[in-house]
């Protein structure tokens, strides 16, 4: 009897295209989407935006720069992207700053005047002047990658300097340089500038890989988003989370309207003066409103637990929560309307929402994803969610700044819900 067992087995599955799809489909595109996240970068290094203020306009500084932006790791940008085809000025350290604290950047250097004078020191000197790193801290990783490219490029782009700086130093204690030796020193850092100008810009330049010994130049790092958190990471994880789960919760509450086609009370409640658009507006009311409550509970949660800063955000929470909760109720809605059984909207929303989430950072930070997926995320609801919460609660941005995220959820939700009514008219003419 097994093998008929198993053969009974397989034709039930077969049948089922629902259970069909989580057992193959899944598994294809979850191993996709991750393949493409982590594996698509191979053995190159995701590209870094790096903001740069040259206060100093010295050579020193001028060359630190070039061999910045000789490093493929690194995009370097001086001044913003033209606007109406107008150049913009130059970053200073107030606008960049302004950049990286409204996510365009995770990090921006600032060369102090008077960098050019001792570019390069060795071991602690009161005189050195710090270059100043304004970060992200949401990115623990480009910074410390910054700070030590920094070291790197001070021997490739200006190994000149850093032999001129050594040569000062064994003059300041060693007791002087003869006259003769100081002729020969100079005559090699005459050599050294040479080979650094015929060089410059070249491919191999560009691909050194000479190991860096930290602290000759010097770095002063500062957080200008987050200092101030208790727990920086909590409010990207609460939202993250919580729009997944909401999207599960919801279209688990849009069921209902299947259940009640199946019994045969939406023909009941049809015959009566109830429209099916008022119907699906008060389903949608009710979703909408339990997905809000579910949020509220989540960041109460995170507030009581993990000291997450609620209360001096509540006009950018509720405009956010009450902006998703709309999206997440249409949808809903909308995968109710598309099924014909309870069997059926499960597989489809796991499968949907799964997927959703997966690109659009419930489960890894987009910010960290190659530049297409971060894209292709932004065709989902928990980004733009997403996206709108980190404003809120990690970057402390007013609620004017909320209305693309608003917008664009409040959008969805109509066109997801003039969706749903179109596809929910097959039962009023069954």
């Amino acid at each position: 009897m097994i093998p008929a067992i198993i053969k009974t087995s397989l034709t039930s599955l077969r049948r089922d295209r629902g259970a069909l799809a989580l057992s193959f489909v899944l598994p294809i595109v979850f191993f996709t989407i991750f393949a493409v996240i982590f594996g698509g970068r191979r053995d190159t290094t995701p590209r870094i935006t790096v903001l740069i203020v040259d206060e100093d306009h010295s050579t020193a500084s001028q060359r630190l720069i070039r061999g910045l932006e000789n490093e493929a790791s690194l995009h370097i940008l001086l001044r913003p992207a033209p606007k109406n085809g107008i150049q913009q000025s130059e970053y200073t350290a107030v606008t960049a700053e302004a950049a990286v604290r409204s996510g365009n950047a995770p990090v921006a250097l600032v060369i102090p005047r008077g960098f050019g004078q001792s570019p390069i020191s060795f071991g602690a000197d009161r005189d050195r002047v710090s270059i100043q790193l304004l970060k992200d801290s949401s990115d623990m990783v480009a910074s410390q990658m910054i700070a030590g490219l920094l070291q790197k490029v001070a021997m490739t782009a200006m190994p000149d300097v850093m032999a001129e700086q050594g040569t000062q130093m064994i003059e300041r204690y060693s007791g002087g340089l003869t006259a003769e030796q100081r002729k020969r020193m100079d005559d090699v850092l005459d050599v050294l500038r040479r080979q650094q100008a015929s060089t410059s810009g070249s491919t191999d330049a560009r691909n050194s890989s000479n190991p860096f010994d930290g602290g000759i130049i010097a770095v002063k790092a500062r957080d200008v988003v987050g200092e101030n958190k208790n727990n920086p990471m909590v409010s990207f994880y609460a939202a993250a989370i919580g729009v997944m789960f909401l999207l599960f919760t919801s279209s688990g509450a849009a069921g209902a309207l299947l259940d009640e086609a199946e019994s045969g009370t939406l023909d009941r409640v049809l015959s009566s003066r109830v429209t099916m658009t008022s119907l699906l507006a008060g389903k949608v009311c009710y979703n909408m409103v339990l997905a809000f409550v579910q949020l509220v509970v989540m960041f109460l949660w995170g507030w009581a637990v993990f000291k997450l800063d609620l209360w001096s955000h509540i006009p950018g929470f509720v405009i956010m929560g009450v902006s998703t909760a709309f999206a997440v109720a249409a949808f809903g809605m909308l995968l109710a309307s598309a099924c014909k059984t309870r069997a059926q909207l499960g597989a489809l929303s796991t499968l949907v929402i799964l997927i959703m989430s997966s690109i659009g950072g419930s489960m890894f930070p987009r910010f960290l994803m190659p530049k297409a997926m971060q894209k292709a995320g932004l065709l989902t609801i928990n980004a733009w969610a997403i996206d709108g919460f980190t404003k809120v609660f990690w970057r402390d941005e007013p609620v004017t700044h909320l209305w693309p995220q608003v917008a664009v959820l409040v959008a969805t939700a109509a066109t997801l819900f003039v969706i749903a009514r179109r596809l929910s008219r097959r039962w009023e003419y069954a």
